[in-house]
């Protein structure tokens, strides 16, 4: 991958990736500890920011991953005294580690890697974590670049398609986005976005004041900052109308309910910062360092999740490392308020409840999903879960027992946990364990449809290939697995993410082809939903992982 780097009259660097600005600062010199040559170590400092930072963070000191720093301390709360770190674990045991995997949720790189990198990386991550810098609003607004004016915005749809069917797809390594005709299977494009699409969002349905044609707009966040701006509305070729870049990593991206400004949440630096959603121009960048809910300030508290309330005219907006949800009230961003509600670290993904009202989210490193209630911005509940609860775009559906019920698949154990999320119809089941269910390994993603009898869910992080190529389906009625079905027998290929059509009549998985991923060897395999046999495969396809399907993900369908 490349990433460009330019330079304004004064010299300021703008426009350019985290990796590229980590080189401003020179490899250290090690006497007698691990060291690279400056080609290796600017290599594996690139590879580090596309593979590793978003688990173990950008200075290394950990989340969902382990701290990688070469040496830490901790002191417990009894006054006991610990240490550790990568020059503890060593160069050989290192490398068996990013080669192989570990059976708490860390994919095996051997499929993407090689040995020579792998070296590499593990003599990087025992030398110290080179800080990046900051990022102002100014920076931003000069990197903003528009291909199509709003006054050329198009009235109508130009291109006489069911657009509200129309599948946006992450095609990860190439940074770039296919637009998928969700009723005659056909790749209409691929959009050039920001490196590794984290998560796409679109104009939604909102209860008090909503866009003009909700889904219409979609915007897309990239590992590297970059924010685009996507009209469905468009032909094809000029489907990518403007873009900006808010930060040099990061993660997600959600639009106000009212349809005015977009929200874009920094990694590194770790801030988040709110955009004209007409225009792209920057608007307001705040700061999410902070104390934690142990009471420790943290510098790199990134922002995980950004998620619209349905009801509300506000943001959810999940600092990671301070386990603090952040309810943004976005109708005076001259004096912004915002509400922060302590719950759990390190949290990460999540999704609402059918009400809207109750937004759940994991935390991963607690081993817990938290639920806020956004009508009073208080923390409602804490559920614990197996190891590193994992959702993604989550589950909703009703059981035969519990009522309404919603659902995780797991980073670090093959498990789907199940609980309750309706407390005024069902009170005593509302906010604890309904069942769990054992599968095959650990995953990244469960989805299901109103009118879909199943739960899908992958188990992408197992480093077993017959088991990470394999997803399951779970029956809504028992609870049970009722089918296991391999996605692919393509070495270095595994099934990940799920999404159903607008009228949950199909059910569509990628078949991830993190081997070759820049090149056009990725699937999204359909399936028939009602009975789970396949029923064609769209290929052409770079790396694809993500899906969101316009109607289901603007009418907030789970």
């Amino acid at each position: 991958m490349s990433l460009g780097i330019s330079y304004d009259k004064t010299g300021r660097a703008f426009g350019v990736g985290l990796a590229m600005l980590l080189g401003s600062v020179a490899a250290p010199a090690f006497a007698e500890e691990p060291t690279l040559s400056d080609e290796a170590f600017e290599s594996s400092k690139q590879l580090y920011f596309e593979q590793c930072a978003g688990c173990h963070g950008v200075l290394r000191k950990g989340a969902t991953g382990k701290n990688l720093e070469p040496h830490w301390k901790k002191t417990a709360a009894d006054g006991t005294v610990t240490e550790g770190g990568t020059l503890q674990l060593g160069q050989e045991r290192l490398e068996k580690i990013i080669a192989w995997g570990t059976e708490g949720g860390m994919n095996n790189f051997s499929d993407i890697m090689t040995e020579q990198e792998i070296k590499d990386m593990a003599t990087y991550i025992m030398m110290e974590a080179p800080k990046p810098p900051e990022m102002s609003l100014e920076q931003m607004k000069e990197t903003r670049k528009v291909y199509v004016e709003e006054a050329d915005y198009p009235t109508e749809p130009l291109h006489g398609r069911n657009w509200e069917n129309f599948f946006v797809v992450i095609e990860r390594d190439v940074g770039k986005v296919a637009v998928i005709d969700g009723d005659t299977k056909e790749v209409l494009t691929h959009i050039p976005t920001g490196y590794a699409v984290h998560v796409l969002k679109a104009s939604e349905h909102h209860s008090i004041t909503e866009p003009e044609h909700p889904g219409r707009f979609w915007y897309t966040m990239g590992r590297d900052g970059k924010m685009t701006k996507i009209d469905l509305w468009q032909k094809p070729e000029n489907m990518l109308v403007s873009e900006v870049k808010i930060a040099y990593d990061a993660r997600d991206v959600a639009v106000s309910g009212d349809g005015k400004y977009v929200i874009g949440g920094g990694y590194w630096p770790p801030h988040f910062a709110i955009v004209d959603a007409q225009t792209m121009e920057p608007v307001k960048v705040v700061s999410t360092r902070g104390t934690n809910v142990d009471g420790e300030y943290v510098e790199e508290a990134r922002v995980a999740a950004i998620y619209t309330t349905p009801n509300e005219p506000t943001w959810i907006v999940a600092v990671k490392e301070l386990g603090q949800l952040w309810q943004v009230d976005y109708t005076d961003l001259d004096n912004l308020r915002i509400d922060k509600i302590n719950s759990a670290k390190f949290l990460h993904d999540g999704f609402f409840d059918p009400t809207g009202r109750y937004f759940q989210i994991a935390a991963n490193a607690s081993n817990k999903m938290v639920v806020v209630d956004t009508e009073t911005h208080k923390l409602e509940a804490m559920i614990d879960t197996a190891a590193l609860p994992h959702p993604g775009p989550g589950a909703n559906w009703v059981d035969p027992n519990c009522g309404p019920v919603a659902g995780t698949t797991h980073l670090g154990v093959g498990t789907v946990t199940v609980w309750g999320n309706d407390p005024e119809g069902h009170p005593d089941q509302a906010w604890k364990t309904c069942y769990e269910v054992e599968t095959d390994g650990p995953g990244l993603f469960v989805r299901t449809h109103p009118n879909s009898d199943y739960i899908w869910a992958d188990q992408t992080k197992h480093p077993e290939p017959e088991i990470q190529q394999s997803v399951q389906v779970i029956s809504k009625e028992t609870g049970e697995i009722v089918k296991t079905i391999q996605i692919t027998e393509d070495e270095g290929s595994a099934a990940v993410h799920f999404e159903f059509n607008a009228d949950g009549t199909e059910v569509w998985v990628s078949k991830w082809n993190l081997s070759d991923s820049k090149e056009p060897n990725g699937q999204i395999v359909i399936f028939d939903a009602k009975t789970l046999e396949e029923i064609g495969r769209i290929e052409g396809l770079y790396a694809p992982t993500g899906k969101f399907n316009v109607y289901n993900r603007s009418n907030h369908v789970t």
